[in-house]
């Protein structure tokens, strides 16, 4: 998006510079001299190669995230009942992992997340909680998001079980 800002401004002052029909003599002399000026190019051009810089620092800044799993399967369980499953993540990057959220599909599940920043190559645990009401009978399949300061940066972890009648 900014690469493109600098392409339209770059193309702006070239045709201003070249439409010298338009406007009054003044305009059309502070386009002359901003054409004529040979550094201004070039500094457009550093500017640029700046803004290019700024991205990559950005991106830089954030970290990554591995996990033990991404799907799991309880197998059978009884309506009613308290499951529960921990991912484990890991930081596998080079800054802080922040975990800034965690959302569940459901109201059957709950989730805890760690609330401190998870050092370079440390681990921490996404505990979840799987409670099939009751009636929520048969085979039940669930997400658990989890949005932190990643490329990329959301996660989406998986569970599924078939729950039957006490």
């Amino acid at each position: 998006m900014i690469k493109n800002f600098a392409i339209v401004f770059i193309l702006f002052i070239i045709t201003s510079c070249n439409d010298s029909t338009k406007g009054s003599s003044e305009k059309s002399d502070v386009h002359s001299s901003i054409a004529a000026n040979s550094d201004s190019e070039e500094e457009l051009k550093e500017a640029l190669i700046e803004i290019e810089k700024e991205e990559q620092d950005l991106l830089n800044s954030s970290t990554s995230m591995t996990f033990d799993k991404l799907n799991y399967n309880f197998g059978k369980l009884t309506e009613d009942t308290e499951n529960k499953v921990s991912y484990t993540v890991t930081n596998s990057g080079k800054n802080p992992l922040i975990i800034k959220k965690v959302d569940v599909s459901c109201g059957c599940t709950t989730a805890k997340k760690p609330e401190k920043p998870i050092a370079p190559g440390k681990s921490d645990v996404i505990e979840v909680i799987f409670h099939p009401k009751p009636g929520q009978i048969g085979e039940q399949k669930k997400t658990v998001t989890v949005t932190a300061n990643t490329q990329p940066k959301i996660v989406v972890l998986n569970f599924e079980a078939f729950v039957e009648a006490k």
